[in-house]
Formats: C-alpha cells, structure tokens, sequence
C-alpha cells in the first residue's frame, strides 16, 4: 500500500476530521503528508478547524493505532479507493464534499458509472417492498447498476431486487465494514459483496452511529445518476438524499403511495415540488435518456415473448407475457383470454411493467418488451 494511501486513512480516522476540512487543508499543504507533519503551531490558527481539531491532527501518528487498522483491512480483505486514485468513482468525485477515501469490498467498475439510487422507509408497507425489488430488478436488467443503503425495508428490498436479477448492486454503509449493520444482513454484505461492492468511508470497526447516516446518504445520491423514493414519511433519511441529489444535480424520481399512509407522505411532497412521478422503470430510462446516450451505455434489450431467465415471475404473469408480443393487445382482449376481470388483469399489467417487461401503448393497448 503507498505512504499517500496510509496517510490518507490516518487522517480518516481522525475524529472530527472531515471531507470538506480536508479539501481545505489540501489546498494549502499540498500533499496529506504535509498536513499530517504540520505543528501545532502551524495548524491553530486555520479557520477550517474548529476546536482542539488542530491537536487532534499533529498527534494522529502517536495516538491512533495506524498498524491495527490496516492488518484488519488485509484480513478482510477490504480494498482502499482514495480520492486521488484512478479507480474513485468519477460520479462521486464530482461532489464537492467527496469522501477522503472508500473503504470497498467487492469490485467496483468502469459501468458503475450509470447507476441509480432506490431508497425509501425502514418501516416499509408490503406495497413499497414489492416496487423496491422490482423497480431495482428491472434497472439492473437494463444494465445498470443499483446503489442503496442496506438499510431495513425498502433499502434491502432494492439490493434483494438486484442481487435476484443477477445484476450489481453497490450498499453503502454507515458504520464500518468490519461492523456490518443492520446485523441481520451480514448474508446480504456478502452476496453484495460478491455481486458489486460494500462501501463506507467510515474506518473498519465504526460504530452506526446516528450522524453517520446523513454522512453516507451524500454517497448514496453521489455515486448515481438519479435517485428514486420509493415510500418515505415527512421526516426521513431518504429525503434528506433526494434533497442532496438535488444539490448535487441528479435527477429526484418519486413512486406514488395510497393517500392515506404515513409513507406517503414524503413521497408525494417530492412529486409536489417536481420531482418525476414514475410508474415503470421506462419512466426512469427515459429521463436519464441524454446522460446515458452521453455515456454511450448500451442498455440491455429484453426480447419479447421470451422470458429472461434473471427476471422472477408469478406463474400468472409468466402466462400473461406469454400472450405478448411485438403487437399490441387490448387489455379487454387479454382479460377474455386469461378469463379474468379487468381490475386483476390490470394489476398483473402494472406488476409487469415494473419489471421492464410489458409496455403500455395509449388507449390500453399493451405489449412485450
């Protein structure tokens, strides 16, 4: 591992020390080495650090265990991504708060770069996560990559979706990777692991500290083109993203809830003030169309009439596709052929096209995708 990188994870592990301070010191000592040798003296009077921070600073090498950190990375085999690295994620290093450096387990890649964002409530009804995990399968099954917290509820839902679909899907966490949080999701860390990448800017055993949440969402909405709410109240964390995709110029797309649940509220309050209100996947595709012509991403094309092995369908639906093709079908014609009532066929449909494989023509005419 090169001294810079060491370095940098010293001053990571500095408490209080924080990306925008170091963006600051970096600017006037040049290399981190240089911030670390600084004096007392020499850091006291900088307006950027705030309370004894300085001392904090000049005494990092004496009083944090450096040696014990990185033998704990090498066991768990955890990479280190700094921002001054090549392989740093470009989205994320557009921010203007970027993360010192990543602690990453798993692979992150070159296509990482045409990612979205699905997040939403811990206390999630069955509604929102059934959407997560199909909105998430269908993104992946589009070629992109899907970024989520790992969080309870509609965060897990969106990984579940992805890792179903045999797609990447990036968790990022807020506490340190040898602290795996929530617990229960250790089997999840791994499967991500396997099929994208854990990432925490946070050193390895952090604790998930509450203020930490708010930190890791900035990278959430940072990595991603676009971020999409799936079920959030009033007061969340999921809003809190959506408002730093904002900030940081990504697209906010909302999913509509009943009217009279608590997690819906937050979400219809983003469509209220402009947020893209989506249905289907095709929705999120066709606003990030220009950034991803830009990015000359190929997205994956699902044949029609032939089910795609990575796609999970009901038997029912597995039926109804059957009967699609390039040629549009009356949703009344579809009811008469599965005998069933226009209502039902219509949630199989709306079920369909969540997963990116029926489209709906005007006058209620549908076909495969």
């Amino acid at each position: 591992m090169k001294q810079e990188t060491k370095d940098l994870i010293l001053l990571n592990m500095i408490e209080g020390f924080g990306s925008r301070t170091f963006h600051v010191l970096i600017q006037k000592f040049g290399v981190p080495s240089n911030i670390l040798g600084a004096s007392e003296a020499e850091l006291k009077n900088l307006e950027a650090l705030k309370g004894d921070l300085h001392k904090r600073i000049s005494r990092a090498a004496s009083t944090i265990d450096l040696q014990a950190e990185l033998d704990l990375i090498e066991s768990e085999k955890v990479s280190i991504v700094t921002i001054f690295d090549q392989g740093y994620p470009e989205n994320l290093r557009q921010i203007p708060d970027a993360p010192i450096a990543l602690y990453v387990k798993g692979e992150l890649c070159r296509e990482d770069i045409v990612a979205v964002a699905v997040i939403g409530s811990r206390r999630a009804s069955q509604y929102g996560l059934s959407a997560s995990e199909s909105l998430s399968a269908a993104l992946v099954s589009c070629g992109l990559t899907v970024v989520s917290g790992m969080a309870r509820g509609i965060d897990s839902a969106a990984h579940k979706g992805a890792l179903k679909a045999g797609g990447r899907t990036i968790a990022i966490l807020g506490s340190g990777l040898a602290n795996i949080y929530p617990p229960e999701n250790k089997g999840m860390a791994e499967r991500i692991s396997e099929n994208g990448a854990l990432i925490s800017e946070f050193p390895m055993r952090a604790e998930p500290k509450r203020q930490n949440f708010p930190m890791r969402n900035r990278i959430i909405s940072g990595l991603s083109l676009g971020v999409v709410v799936v079920e959030a109240a009033r007061r969340s964390g999921a809003l809190i993203t959506a408002n730093l995709a904002l900030e940081q110029g990504r697209e906010v797309f909302a999913v509509p809830g009943k009217i009279n649940s608590l997690t819906s509220t937050g979400t219809h309050s983003l469509i209220k003030q402009g947020a893209k209100l989506i249905n289907n996947v095709d929705d999120i595709l066709e606003e990030l169309a220009p950034q991803l012509e830009f990015l000359k991403k190929d997205l994956t094309k699902i044949p029609g009439g032939t089910r795609p092995s990575n796609i999970a369908m009901t038997s029912f639906e597995e039926r109804l596709y059957k009967l699609l093709s390039d040629e549009p079908k009356h949703i009344d014609r579809l009811s008469s052929e599965c005998d069933i009532a226009p209502g039902e066929m219509t949630n199989a449909l709306m079920g369909l096209q969540i997963k990116a494989l029926v489209k709906e023509l005007p006058g209620k005419n549908y076909v495969a995708r």
